[in-house]
């Protein structure tokens, strides 16, 4: 279950990262983030480039990936993730389920719920040699 979360979590960081930079064509404006343009942005009233900024090298997208791929890690080595990892995902998923409803949130969700799930079952069941804490 540990695994599929951190699959999923990591998949969904990666495309909606890749899609904002092809589908939404942000990767278009990179000459613009490059070379200064966005360094007196006001978010308030941002351009553009800035938008396109915060969809995709700037969004949730990057930090799912690495949130992802430290599951897989953890997961590989036989540590269990902590459950704090699910529910402050868990929590933002909320959030963004209340704001934009029709958004791909229920696979963050998802894995959550398999991260939750199978923390829980690690941890209820001893590990060979160590000691149960």
């Amino acid at each position: 279950m540990i695994k599929w979360a951190g699959w999923i979590i990591t998949l969904f960081g990666t495309a909606h990262t890749l899609l904002a930079l092809t589908v939404e064509k942000a990767a278009r404006h990179a000459g613009t983030w490059f070379s200064g343009g966005l360094w007196s942005e006001d978010l308030a009233d941002m351009s553009p480039a800035g938008s396109a900024y915060w969809l995709s090298l700037e969004s949730f997208g990057p930090p799912l990936i690495l949130v992802g791929l430290t599951v897989l890690w953890l997961d590989r080595r036989g540590i269990t993730p902590p459950a704090f990892i699910a529910w402050a995902l868990g929590v933002w998923t909320v959030v963004d389920a209340v704001v934009l409803p029709f958004t791909p949130w229920p696979l963050i969700a998802l894995a959550c719920a398999l991260l939750l799930i199978g923390a829980r079952r690690d941890n209820s069941v001893p590990k060979a040699g160590l000691p149960r804490a």
